[in-house]
């Protein structure tokens, strides 16, 4: 009988710990961006989905904003982040922790 709980045990496990943590990534996401009269503003991500790509609402539009800079990575995870918006353009990626300067541009992010 043990034995069958145990396994029993071990198969929810399976089923639930993936279904945890594909949920997305904890904790914030900070960059800076130039809000509509030029002054410099903070944006956050908070507990952004894992494997979705986000475009920064601010600077979405690169006809008519200057992108994002000056990323911070305060989530679990690796965030790659693109210069255009929908995950397109170069790419760079910032470990959990991670922070970059003023030079690095960004429109959009994707958490691992």
């Amino acid at each position: 009988m043990r034995k069958i709980i145990a396994a029993a045990a071990a198969s929810l496990t399976l089923l639930v710990g993936p279904a945890v943590s594909a949920y997305g990534s904890v904790g914030e996401f900070r960059y800076t961006y130039y809000d509509d009269f030029g002054n410099r503003a903070a944006g956050v991500l908070v507990d952004p989905d894992s494997r979705v790509c986000v475009t920064l609402p601010e600077v979405a539009d690169p006809d008519t904003t200057e992108p994002a800079f000056a990323p911070q990575n305060f989530t679990g995870s690796t965030v790659t982040m693109f210069t255009g918006p929908d995950c397109d353009g170069d790419y760079y990626s910032l470990r959990p922790g991670g922070r970059a300067s003023d030079r690095l541009k960004l429109r959009s992010a994707l958490f691992s």
